[in-house]
């Protein structure tokens, strides 16, 4: 199933730009960033529930939040995109 994470981590203070590398470098394990703080993931239920408890331990969730979006398995008509195409499309090969 295809997820979209958007994450808004208040770095106003020297422990928020920690906490911001951090849940970034966690959605990019598992997805594409398709803005700078969107990330587009496909998972499986079990890597959701990891992905979802590994932000939830960085996070300060008095300071910080995150948003999971469950496109489901037919996201493909769901996403509509205007402008620059940036990144690639998870489910098609990538040829190096």
């Amino acid at each position: 199933m295809m997820v979209l994470i958007t994450y808004d981590v208040d770095f106003t203070e020297s422990k928020g730009a920690k906490r911001l590398r951090k849940v970034a470098k966690i959605c990019e394990k598992y997805g594409v960033r398709v803005q700078n703080s969107v990330f587009e993931i496909i998972v499986d239920p079990a890597q959701l529930a990891q992905i979802r408890l590994s932000l939830i331990q960085v996070i300060d969730e008095d300071l910080d939040s995150i948003r999971i979006y469950h496109l489901g398995n037919n996201w493909n008509n769901k996403i509509e995109m205007i402008g620059t195409k940036r990144g690639f499309s998870q489910d098609e090969p990538l040829l190096l």
